[in-house]
């Protein structure tokens, strides 16, 4: 079929909107009508894989309704709504251990994952489109899936709402509720509160944490944290973060959560960390942190990555909208809307930090 769909040639460029054709689902895929897709910061790093001749489609955070699915499908219909979310195989060591996010096979399934054949998925003006992104390449009114990557919902809640629990809400409510874990004398602190580090931060919340303290540069977003139910919000550019975090949070924050990638940041979340405490990195940054070894072991600290929020989808999704729809979770304050046609527009917001996770609507 013919469809819309938001390309990207050049990753200098602005996003093009453009007419696509799209092919029908083979025997192990699922067509769906995407009704949203959130822009995540993921997105954006990997348009560098495109070129002139051979455009990118991305997108990976996409809810809708199935449309129609192959011969071999099992447990998702035509009219189920869904959720999109990062393929898994469901069948190494890792998988069958519940911890799909780290499948041996994640790098061939989610990076622009080919079929079988090599038969192209989409096409423009008759050119292969470099797509699978996530195994859905979202950022279009139609996407093909696969089953383990489409977890339905039994939900009204509105689609742009819905999508970004497929990877950005999901990280950092996963980083906190399936890693972190802490109780109700917990200090916490979230370095980065863009839509990661606010869905952490509501997951603190929710958790009833003693102390919740965020670092972030946006005015309009350490606002928005301290409305949601944070204790203390810093500015990077004009507190001294190490003591500021020693002294709201009685000694140091015995949980953190750093959703900036920056090996910089990732070091003070260390320092300022109580005797004890587990600090959480889920932003793909690049660089080697400069963590003082003495700290960490005299102070019992613990540093560990954390991927997709440790979360099983097909689970973890409905448990957030479980909390959601106890009005814990109100993952609706983070997102603001855009017609897919603006999808530059949004990402300048974004960048200008005044919103929080910009959802493109079809």
């Amino acid at each position: 079929m013919t469809t819309t769909a938001v390309l990207s040639r050049d990753p200098a460029a602005p996003f093009t909107v453009e007419a696509v054709e799209i092919d029908g689902p083979r025997a192990d895929e699922i067509l769906v009508r995407v009704h949203a897709t959130g822009i995540c910061h993921t997105d954006l790093v990997t348009r560098a894989a495109g070129a002139a001749d051979h455009p990118v489609l991305l997108g990976h955070e996409g809810a809708g309704v199935v449309e129609a699915v192959g011969a071999a499908v099992t447990g998702v219909r035509p009219g189920d709504r869904v959720v999109l979310t990062f393929r898994h195989c469901g069948s190494c060591r890792n998988c069958r251990a519940e911890r799909p996010a780290y499948c041996l096979r994640a790098a061939k399934l989610n990076q622009f994952g080919a079929r079988a054949d090599g038969s192209a998925r989409v096409t423009v003006a008759g050119t292969p489109v470099r797509d699978g992104f996530f195994g859905q390449s979202s950022f279009a009114a139609y996407a093909l899936t696969a089953a383990d990557n489409t977890v339905v919902v039994d939900t009204e809640v509105d689609p742009a709402v819905l999508a970004p629990l497929g990877c950005g809400f999901l990280t950092g409510a996963g980083a906190v509720l399936n890693v972190l874990r802490p109780d109700r004398d917990a200090r916490v602190a979230v370095y980065g509160v863009g839509a990661v580090g606010m869905a952490g931060v509501l997951a603190a919340v929710a958790s009833e944490v003693a102390e919740l303290a965020v670092v972030e540069p946006s005015p309009a977003r350490r606002a928005l944290a301290l409305e949601l139910g944070a204790t203390a919000a810093l500015d990077p550019a004009a507190d001294d973060i190490v003591p500021a975090i020693r002294k709201l949070t009685d000694g140091g924050a015995t949980h953190a959560l750093d959703t900036t990638g920056s090996s910089r940041v990732l070091a003070t979340a260390a320092a300022a960390a109580a005797i004890g405490g587990t600090v959480v990195a889920v932003g793909l940054g690049a660089g080697v942190p400069e963590i003082d070894l003495r700290d960490i072991v005299l102070g019992g600290k613990v540093v560990r990555g954390c991927l997709e929020g440790d979360a099983v989808p097909a689970t973890f999704i409905p448990h957030l909208l479980e909390l959601h729809a106890a009005g814990r979770f109100p993952i609706d304050r983070l997102v603001t809307r855009y017609p897919h046609t603006e999808i530059n527009v949004a990402l300048a917001e974004h960048r200008a930090g005044t919103v929080v996770k910009p959802v493109l609507i079809w």
